[in-house]
């Protein structure tokens, strides 16, 4: 009896092969692409060595989808793309067609169920973000509530190419950073500004106290005994408002509608092109939460993408116009206010980090 291994095996265990769910398009040239053109604002076309060619709608999506969302999805892909679509990391849905022809009935169908086209080149693209008040247990601010909000203030920006070089922008719910918030061109970062409120009579009935103690980076979290029982004291000049210890003990809540709110950072890439990749740095240090528009972030986001269309050069990221005119400058500019906060006392840590894919001799 032959005791050989097949070479494809049918198995329930761990992700299925990403082979299978590519259009025969792409996985008869794959590895085998020449080029790329720009049709239009969302749409690409790829031209493969031999000729081939596949064009992608692009469309954004609010991430959170509703099961008709994606019915709808899935019918436009089975009428227009041969059943192929993907989403992208930054929760666009883009649509994958062999058929030229197909692009502007398409389109015209993405219109008319609200979904908008564009997000490729130079222009901003979707936003991606974290869970918010929707999902999340320490979310300092709401996710989807700011996005949307932002995202209807740039609809412009997304639909069409006609900034200096591409803006990615992230949104992030506290200073854990589920987001893409250290290496997007623009960032909104949810903060704490209270250290955790400890509830001594539930605390050692719901939670390991070593395991506590060690969850804080900043080692703030001490033993105490309180009343008799094994609890933990917070030293506040330590805690810098993370909520890693409400992750692990519920009987530490961090979240404080009076004094959560919002930040702005701006500068950071993953792009190695022009220069290495870049973190971003602290423009705004706190906007208090205004929902369901937060209008002051709203305001802010504008204004920074306002000032750098009209000052960057042609393919110039928001942090390497900003490196070129100087920091101070760009306070100017924005008119944002420079504080304490600002004062960097830890960047010579960044500079240190291997940030960059160049190879070093």
């Amino acid at each position: 009896m032959s005791t050989a291994i097949p070479a494809k095996r049918i198995t329930d265990i761990g992700p299925p092969h990403y082979e299978q769910f590519l259009h025969p398009v792409i996985k008869r040239n794959y590895g085998k692409w020449q080029y790329h053109e720009k049709v239009a604002p969302g749409v690409l076309c790829h031209v493969a060595q031999s000729g081939e060619r596949i064009y992608t709608v692009r469309a954004g999506s609010p991430r959170l989808l509703s099961i008709q969302t994606l019915r709808n999805f899935a019918d436009l892909a089975d009428r227009y793309c041969e059943g192929y679509l993907r989403f992208t990391s930054r929760h666009n849905v883009e649509f994958l067609l062999a058929r030229q022809e197909n692009i502007e009935p398409l389109k015209n169908d993405l219109h008319a169920l609200g979904f908008p086209v564009g997000g490729t080149n130079n222009s901003i693209s979707n936003v991606v973000h974290t869970q918010g008040w929707v999902h999340c247990h320490s979310a300092a601010t709401d996710a989807s509530g700011v996005v949307k909000a932002v995202m209807d203030a740039l609809y412009d920006r997304f639909t069409h190419e006609d900034l200096p070089g591409k803006v990615r922008i992230a949104m992030a719910c506290c200073l854990n950073m589920c987001g893409a918030v250290h290496c997007s061109d623009i960032a909104i970062l949810g903060v704490h500004r209270t250290p955790p409120q400890i509830k001594h009579d539930n605390l050692s009935k719901v939670c390991e106290v070593p395991t506590l103690i060690s969850s804080c980076p900043t080692g703030a979290i001490r033993s105490a005994t309180v009343n008799g029982n094994a609890s933990v004291e917070v030293v506040e000049e330590q805690c810098m408002f993370c909520g890693n210890c409400y992750t692990v003990c519920p009987a530490m809540p961090l979240n404080n509608p009076e004094t959560d709110g919002l930040s702005i950072w701006v500068g950071g890439k993953v792009s190695n092109a022009r220069s290495q990749p870049m973190f971003t740095k602290l423009a705004i240090p706190f906007i208090p939460n205004n929902p369901p528009r937060w209008p002051e972030a709203v305001e802010a986001v504008v204004k920074i993408i306002d000032v750098y269309s009209k000052g960057a050069r042609k393919y110039e990221r928001v942090g390497e116009w900003i490196e070129r005119i100087g920091w101070p400058r760009f306070f100017q500019l924005t008119g944002f206010e420079f504080t304490r906060y600002h004062i960097d006392d830890f960047k010579h840590a960044g500079l240190s980090y291997a940030r960059s894919a160049h190879i070093r001799y």
